[in-house]
């Protein structure tokens, strides 16, 4: 039996010369990235700019052409049961028929094995994790007769469940309202405080500096990263976005400019 020498043990999230593409066309390119332990972690950027695609090359779920990705020093096949995905609500098919809480317990599926089946510690376990996410009580609904933001809710009392070291979301805030986008953002807050990673792909600028300790800039290319503090920056925001610059927050001493 062979093992996979461990390859910078020290970070969450090791991302090294990743390059992802469909049909021959790249659309993130030799992306270098790290990503510490316990940080809240946003990846922004434009339309295009290869921010859902990094999250995907580095779960495999599309096949990169070229780089690797290590977490917690190990490739993602000895350490997949320490990583947590939660995908675009526009990716789901929310029609298919199956309750709430059937929906959280496919997230511990990989623990169980292929011929596992889910049973009473299994149910507690899901209904644990609905409780986090303030959705106990639509447990036996079916999935599709949700809002948008309780569908997102239970998609991240999926991953809860897992009880994942690194999380991955990918737009989580997007189209939810005002109550679900505060009780998303605290539920996370909480998971960095416990000592996991979150890494989430997000549109927002106004809010990074509030809500994120670690800021990934991407357009097809690592455009800048690291602490909030030292990289939210007007020269990073325009070799960024360019002339697609949202509007900032207007206390952000300096970047009123850049809007």
């Amino acid at each position: 039996m062979t093992t996979t020498a461990l390859h910078e043990p020290h970070l969450a999230l090791h991302a090294e010369d990743l390059t992802v593409g469909y049909g021959g066309e790249p659309v993130l390119i030799d992306a270098d990235i790290d990503i510490p332990p316990g940080v809240m972690a946003a990846i922004v950027g434009p339309n295009g700019a290869g921010k859902s695609s990094f999250l995907k090359g580095c779960l495999g779920l599309v096949k990169p052409t070229a780089g690797h990705v290590r977490y917690f020093g190990q490739p993602l096949a000895q350490a997949r049961g320490r990583v947590g995905y939660v995908p675009q609500r526009s990716s789901v098919d929310w029609d298919f028929p199956t309750t709430v809480v059937d929906v959280v317990t496919m997230g511990l599926y990989a623990r169980l094995g292929l011929f596992g089946r889910p049973g009473r510690a299994e149910r507690a376990k899901a209904m644990a994790a609905l409780e986090d996410v303030g959705m106990a009580d639509y447990a036996g609904r079916q999935i599709g007769q949700l809002s948008g933001g309780q569908q997102q809710r239970v998609f991240i009392a999926r991953a809860l469940v897992q009880d994942a070291d690194l999380y991955f979301l990918d737009e989580p805030m997007a189209g939810v309202d005002a109550t679900t986008e505060a009780a998303i953002v605290a539920l996370l807050h909480r998971l960095r405080d416990r000592g996991k990673t979150v890494v989430v792909v997000h549109h927002d600028l106004s809010t990074v500096r509030r809500w994120f300790d670690w800021l990934v800039m991407l357009n097809r290319r690592v455009i800048a990263q690291g602490p909030v503090a030292e990289t939210y920056t007007a020269q990073n925001l325009r070799a960024t976005y360019g002339g697609q610059l949202a509007v900032l927050d207007p206390a952000d001493h300096g970047l009123g400019g850049a809007a």
